[in-house]
């Protein structure tokens, strides 16, 4: 059992919510987690018929045979059920009564916006992250392997081959859970959209590109983009543009939740592919800011995520709101500090007039440095980054 960091979140809600939600993408550890959490209550999945058809047809008689709640897994294949629970918390003082899982964030948030609002807490339960795979002794060996493997738990706990697991996966999410969402004619179109998506991760969205690459319009890019992220496999990074320097970027950077899914569709089918590929650093910057969001969501804090970019192409890959403060951070692909890397940090810095105490700079390397123009951490270490106002230097 590889131990969650957002269990005891998920426990403490349990204590002040009737309904705890867990949603995320397959496979990543929700129906493990809601059992370990909730051993006691009574497991029934929709994804089986025979419970699927009993819910439907009889919703009142399948709920009343789990008078003290229960959990409910793919809780979206029976929206309908969520009307109904909402009766039975609203007419009890329980908390912790069900624990829903679903895989599709927009047929499960639809109905429990409708259902349930004010009455659940919703926890994203994504792929391991490096923490937690420190932390159970599963973690690569090198970098490369790092990437290449992703997250998601049953490579590991299985022991299986990255690049097989992960075409399964994928064959499995596009012939099953994109056929449930609409706008989705042709599933060839839809699989040469994915991996151009990946091929663009780290970059800016330009859904006119896409769209000319794939052969559809832009607003079916938009709403594909936007299944792939209720599905939980990209994420859009907002740009942070107020209060200094107006002239920014203003697009969203395109970005997957795991890295070994990228490399997948990028047909990376080895680590040792990895050393030579010409996207290497925007794999390695995925897995970075991928993290930084997987921390943010997993301990429920006050930050915010963005990255800082203006028309002459100065960035920073990723500016951390806490409170009012912003904290920069720059993400190096290479082996060896350089003083190329502090460029950037010192130019933001010199507009934001921050200083160097609270910016990072992220590398491939092992070793971390305090410097004067900001902190260095290796790649291991990137939970020295601060995401709440306790982690801040005072």
């Amino acid at each position: 059992m590889i131990a969650r960091t957002i269990l005891s979140f998920v426990k403490k809600s349990a204590a002040r919510y009737p309904v705890i939600a867990l949603v995320g993408p397959r496979q990543s550890g929700k129906t493990t987690l809601a059992k370990l959490a909730f051993p006691r209550k009574p497991y029934f999945s929709f994804e089986n018929p025979d419970t699927r058809a009993y819910a439907l047809g009889d919703p009142r008689g399948f709920l009343a045979e789990i008078p003290r709640g229960a959990v409910l897994d793919e809780i979206q294949r029976v929206p309908e059920l969520l009307s109904y629970i909402q009766q039975i918390v609203d007419e009890s003082s329980k908390s912790g009564l069900f624990i829903l899982t679903g895989s599709n964030h927009f047929l499960m948030m639809e109905k429990m916006g409708q259902s349930l609002a004010g009455r659940a807490a919703i926890h994203k339960v994504l792929p391991l992250s490096l923490e937690e795979l420190r932390l159970s002794g599963k973690i690569a060996g090198t970098l490369n392997e790092t990437l290449y493997r992703g997250g998601y738990p049953r490579i590991y706990d299985r022991r299986l081959n990255a690049t097989d697991w992960l075409r399964d996966y994928t064959e499995t999410y596009l012939e099953r859970d994109v056929r449930l969402l609409k706008n989705i004619g042709n599933l060839s179109n839809f699989h040469r959209f994915l991996r151009a998506c990946a091929a663009r991760a780290g970059q800016l969205l330009n859904l006119s590109s896409l769209a000319d690459d794939c052969g559809i319009t832009h607003n079916t890019a938009r709403a594909w983009i936007s299944i792939l992220e209720a599905s939980f496999l990209v994420f859009l990074l907002p740009p942070h543009y107020r209060n200094f320097n107006k002239r920014l970027k203003k697009s969203p950077k395109l970005y997957f939740y795991d890295s070994g899914l990228l490399c997948y569709l990028l047909g990376i089918t080895s680590p040792a592919l990895l050393a030579a590929h010409s996207l290497r650093g925007s794999i390695f910057e995925n897995l970075i800011i991928g993290e930084l969001m997987k921390r943010s969501l997993n301990e429920r804090t006050e930050s915010s995520l963005f990255f800082w970019q203006d028309k002459s192409g100065r960035e920073v890959d990723c500016l951390i709101e806490i409170s009012e403060k912003l904290v920069p951070v720059e993400i190096k692909s290479g082996q060896t500090i350089s003083a190329d890397y502090f460029r950037n940090l010192v130019y933001w810095r010199s507009l934001a007039r921050a200083s160097a105490q609270d910016a990072f700079v992220v590398y491939a390397g092992g070793e971390n440095q305090k410097r004067s123009q900001g902190q260095v951490l290796g790649w291991r270490s990137i939970g020295k980054i601060p995401l709440s106002s306790g982690d801040l230097v005072s």
